[in-house]
C-alpha cells in the first residue's frame, strides 16, 4: 500500500507503538487522525501539529465520537491500536469490571469501528484495516488471561473479515506485536522490544501488502506453534 497522501486514523495513537506508527505514517507522507484518552497527551499530539480526537473507546459515546469526527472524510487506512491490560482475579469478583473494560476495548471497538468506517474505506481506490493482536494472540499467558482472550479474538475477526472483504478494495491486516517496552509492559522484564522498530516493521508490513505483520519475536513463536502448539503454550502460559 501506498501510504503518500493517505488519510489513516490510529487509535491510542498518544502513546507507545500507537504514537510512534502515527510518527512514522507522518514521514511518509500520510494524513494523520489519532484518538486517546489522557488529555495531556492529547494535548502534546495537537502540539506537535496532530489531529487529535478525545475519545474513550471501552464506551459506546467514545466509539461515536471518534466516528463522527471521520464523517464524510476520504479514509484509506484504519490502525485499531488502542488497548489495554487487566488484572484478572478469579478468585475476586471486583476484577470483572476491568475484564469487561478490556473486553470493549480491545475487542468490541475495533469490531465496531471496523464495521462503521467500512462505507468510507470501501469508498477509497485501495485502503487497508490494520488490527494490531499480540504474540499473545496465539497462545496465551495465565496472568494476562483477559487481554490474551481479548486479542485471540481479534484475532478470529481478522481472519474471518479477511475474508468477507476479499473482494474488495480493503485488506484487513493483523499486526502481531512482540512484549514492547511500553506502560502496559511495565516491571515485565528488560528484554522488550522499542515502539519504534514496532512501528517500523508494522508499516514495512503494510507498504509490502502482508495481510499477517508478525512483529520481533513472534516470528519464532509462530514458528515453535507451527511445529507444536503443545510446547509454545508451555513455554508461554507462565511467561
Amino acid at each position: 500500500m501506498d501510504i503518500n497522501g493517505r488519510l489513516a486514523l490510529v487509535t491510542g495513537g498518544t502513546d507507545g507503538i500507537g504514537r510512534e506508527l502515527a510518527q512514522q505514517l507522518r514521514a511518509r507522507g500520510a494524513n494523520v487522525v489519532i484518538s486517546g484518552r489522557s488529555l495531556d497527551r492529547l494535548a502534546a499530539m495537537r502540539e506537535d501539529g496532530f489531529e487529535a480526537v478525545e475519545a474513550d473507546l471501552s464506551t459506546p459515546g467514545g466509539i461515536d465520537t471518534l466516528v463522527t469526527a471521520m464523517v464524510g472524510r476520504p479514509l484509506a487506512l484504519l490502525v485499531n491500536n488502542a488497548g489495554s491490560g487487566s488484572i484478572y482475579d478469579p478468585d475476586r469478583l471486583c476484577s470483572l469490571d476491568d475484564a469487561s473494560a478490556t473486553i470493549r476495548l480491545n475487542l468490541d471497538a475495533p469490531i465496531q469501528l471496523a464495521t462503521r468506517l467500512l462505507p468510507q474505506l470501501r469508498a477509497q481506490s485501495e485502503a487497508a484495516i490494520v488490527n494490531v493482536t499480540s504474540g499473545l494472540a496465539i497462545t496465551p499467558r495465565a496472568g494476562g488471561s483477559v487481554y490474551c482472550a481479548t486479542k485471540a479474538g481479534l484475532r478470529s475477526y481478522t481472519i474471518a473479515l479477511r475474508h468477507l472483504l476479499k473482494d474488495s478494495s480493503v485488506r484487513v491486516i493483523e499486526a502481531l506485536p512482540p512484549v514492547v517496552d511500553t506502560k502496559m509492559t511495565a516491571g515485565r522484564g528488560n528484554r522488550k522490544m522499542s515502539p519504534q522498530a514496532c512501528a517500523a516493521q508494522i508499516l514495512r508490513g503494510i507498504e509490502r501488502d502482508k495481510t499477517e505483520i508478525n512483529v520481533g519475536m513472534v516470528k519464532v513463536l509462530q514458528l515453535v506453534n507451527s511445529l507444536s502448539p503443545a510446547l509454545a503454550r508451555r513455554i508461554m502460559i507462565g511467561f
